[in-house]
C-alpha cells in the first residue's frame, strides 16, 4: 500500500500563485508515476499533471501547459504542482494519485493510489 498526504491548499485571488505538495508513504517503490488530477464542483475528475520517477519525464493536460509545474523529490518521495496565473476555473479539489505507470493522455495504470485530496479555490 502507499499512502499519500496532500497540502498548500486554500484560497488564492485571481492571477496568484500556489504551490501543493503530495508526500507518498508506505511501498513507493512499486509506484513510478505521481501526479495530480482535479475535480471542479459538478464536473468529472481531470487529468492535471504527472511525473516518472524514473525518467523525469512529465505530462500536462494541454489546457494547463505553461501555467503548472510538476516536480519531485524522489529522496522525499514528495511531488510538487506549481501553479501559476490562477483563474476562477481552476477552482476544484486536487488529488494526488501514484500508479505503477501513467500514460501520456494521463491514465494512471497497475496499481493506483489516491489522496485524499485539497481544495484550491481561486476568487475573482
Amino acid at each position: 500500500q502507499v499512502q499519500l498526504v496532500e497540502s498548500g491548499g486554500g484560497l488564492v485571488q485571481a492571477g496568484g500563485s500556489l504551490r501543493l505538495s503530495c508526500a507518498a508513504s508506505g511501498r513507493t517503490f512499486s509506484t513510478d508515476a505521481m501526479g495530480w488530477v482535479r475535480q471542479a464542483p459538478g464536473k468529472e475528475r481531470e487529468f492535471v499533471g504527472a511525473i516518472k520517477r524514473s525518467t523525469g519525464n512529465a505530462y500536462y493536460a494541454d489546457s494547463l501547459k505553461g501555467r503548472f509545474t510538476i516536480s519531485r523529490d524522489n529522496a522525499a518521495n514528495t511531488v510538487y504542482l506549481q501553479m501559476n496565473s490562477l483563474k476562477p476555473e481552476d477552482t476544484a479539489v486536487y488529488y494526488c494519485a501514484a500508479g505503477t505507470g501513467v500514460s501520456r493522455t494521463g491514465d494512471f495504470y497497475g496499481s493506483t493510489y489516491w489522496g485524499k485530496g485539497t481544495l484550491v479555490t481561486v476568487s475573482s
